[in-house]
């Protein structure tokens, strides 16, 4: 994994407004939503849902909400969300995987082709980019604080991170990056938190075995594809692509 660490092709979620905040935790409870419903409400025995529950808290979603939010998708009258994924290309070939949850999966799949025909991308079938992405579980810690003050001693990160379980490690424009294997997130995160570490983004996500370098006007295409449609869409849970956005 080092030296094709690009966390920010993983995940948009620095410097959001309060109103992207409420739509990443609105997203973030559908997920878990459909982690209950098909595991359980006990993160100890649902990997999935414990997996988001460590998701949530990177996003600084309350406890009581994620508690909240479990009850919720436990009861008889919790919405039915569907969990899609649909595959394709964006322009200049961009990969793209777009995850979906929906109580309505028409509206769902006419949203998500609408933007990929707009804005010159092309949507495939099951199977026809994911062969070029692995799972990994990906923890993110800033090296600065709020104020740009560095609080984190790389060296010392690495050594806790390789104690804790996870695989591999890499730094990238004043962001540690922790890669794990999908199933060992959890317990890794856990570990860094009881050594006080905070977290900028941490979950299990699509990770691209290589990268693709396009122009600026199809970066401004796929921008457009990427963050102004496929993100702010509420069926959309997460999106992942190899554009090396440098």
């Amino acid at each position: 994994m080092s030296g094709h660490s690009k966390w920010k092709n993983i995940m948009h979620k620095k410097e959001k407004t309060d109103a992207q905040r409420a739509k990443v935790f609105t997203k973030i409870g559908k997920e878990m939503a459909i982690a209950v419903k098909e595991g359980g409400p006990d993160p100890v025995s649902n990997a999935k849902l414990r997996d988001l529950i460590a998701k949530a808290k990177a996003n600084n979603v309350p406890n009581d909400n994620i508690e909240r939010v479990i009850k919720k998708a436990s009861g008889a009258d919790a919405v039915a969300y569907e969990e899609l994924v649909y595959e394709g290309y964006g322009p200049c070939g961009v990969a793209v995987i777009v995850e979906t949850a929906t109580d309505n999966k028409n509206r769902t799949a006419g949203d998500v082709r609408h933007y990929f025909d707009k804005f010159g991308g092309k949507l495939g079938v099951t199977g026809s980019v994911s062969f070029m992405f692995s799972a990994k579980g990906v923890i993110v810690i800033s090296e600065t604080d709020e104020y740009g003050d560095k609080v984190v001693d790389g060296d010392k990160l690495m050594e806790d991170a390789l104690e804790c379980g996870a695989a591999d490690f890499a730094q990238e424009e004043g962001y540690f990056e922790i890669y794990t294997e999908p199933d060992d997130l959890s317990a890794v995160c856990e570990g860094l938190e009881n050594k006080d570490y905070k977290f900028a983004s941490a979950e299990v996500a699509k990770v691209p075995a290589t990268y693709v370098s396009i122009d600026t006007d199809d970066g401004k295409k796929f921008m457009n594809l990427l963050l102004e449609n496929l993100e702010e869409n509420d069926d959309v849970v997460n999106v992942w692509h190899n554009w090396d956005e440098e």
